[in-house]
């Protein structure tokens, strides 16, 4: 057969380069956050790397596509159906992501990372047999909220208040709310809880913060308030105060401790043993069990202050 016959004989059809057929061929996963793209490059790192354990590589083997809702939580189901569109082998999502992913789908599986119970707050069935389209990593971050407070009075046990940065109306900070207030009233230690959404919210906390005396800080837990670690830090800096916080990367920014757990790198691990065929509802939901005290001795030694030898002890990692 001739070539122009051979041509003629598509019926009209378009016949793709083979790099675009081969682009087409490749599994897609969504990635979704109810934050910005930035300073959240870390948390993204440690998704691929895990990928990579699985044996997915970007570019190579798998395509990887990002929504981020900047904060603003009502755009999640948008971007939730844009990613379904795109027919994505899987999707990977934050806390307040994966509630939207699941609400818009329950077919393609959804591995979320979330600092909460996820069967209280209804994303599993069980932790051990998940069931359904949802399977993920915990790391308990709501709950270890009392033991920010254990640590950082350990670091002032003169502070007579200290301050609480609270992003509220998520299950997973209103626990951690709960649980140092009714912590803080056992001990009879006073805070001074202030409620946030955006950076004014937050400048105008710290101003009140200073007005009424707070000895030291607690940066609550979630999404929104690591999205503004840097401006935290700078304003604790600028004011003085010590804090501890729920994400090493606020001890890398500048801040003086912080007491964490991570969870990004096992999800990449189970995307990608769902991109080689396992089912979410037959992976159990992984719990955290390794939690990183970091602390940063530049910082305390700016602040005037020295940690002791026993909190040194127990470091993770001191960053100098």
């Amino acid at each position: 057969m001739r070539r122009r016959d051979f041509i003629a004989g598509l019926g009209g059809a378009t016949v793709l380069p083979f790099a675009a057929r081969a682009q087409q061929a490749m599994p897609v996963v969504g990635y979704l956050r109810s934050t910005p793209s930035r300073p959240f490059e870390n948390i993204a790192a440690a998704f691929r790397e895990g990928l990579k354990k699985a044996g997915f590589v970007e570019g190579h083997n798998v395509a990887i596509e990002s929504r981020y809702a900047e904060n603003q939580l009502d755009r999640l189901p948008a971007l939730a159906a844009e990613l379904i569109g795109r027919r994505v082998s899987v999707i990977v999502a934050n806390s307040s992501a994966a509630r939207a992913a699941k609400a818009a789908t329950s077919t393609i599986p959804i591995v979320f990372t979330v600092g909460n119970d996820p069967v209280r707050d209804g994303l599993v069935a069980s932790l051990n047999r998940p069931g359904g389209n949802v399977t993920g990593v915990t790391f308990l971050s709501g709950v270890l909220g009392t033991k920010r407070l254990e640590l950082l009075r350990q670091f002032v046990p003169k502070a007579t208040s200290i301050a609480v940065l609270v992003n509220p109306n998520t299950s997973e900070t209103e626990i951690e709310r709960n649980n140092l207030q009714a912590a803080a009233q056992a001990i009879g230690q006073q805070i001074i809880v202030a409620d946030v959404g955006n950076g004014s919210d937050i400048e105008a906390a710290f101003a009140s913060f200073v007005q009424r005396g707070a000895g030291a800080l607690l940066a609550g837990t979630g999404a929104f308030l690591n999205s503004q670690r840097q401006l935290i830090v700078a304003l604790a800096a600028r004011h003085g105060i010590p804090a501890i916080y729920a994400a090493r990367e606020f001890a890398e920014a500048g801040g003086l401790m912080s007491y964490s757990t991570g969870a990004y790198r096992q999800a990449g691990i189970y995307a990608g043993r769902i991109l080689k065929g396992e089912k979410p509802g037959d992976l159990p939901v992984v719990q955290a069990t390794k939690f990183e005290f970091v602390l940063n001795l530049k910082t305390a030694k700016v602040l005037g202050l020295e940690f002791h030898p026993q909190l040194l002890g127990i470091a993770d990692e001191v960053i100098e």
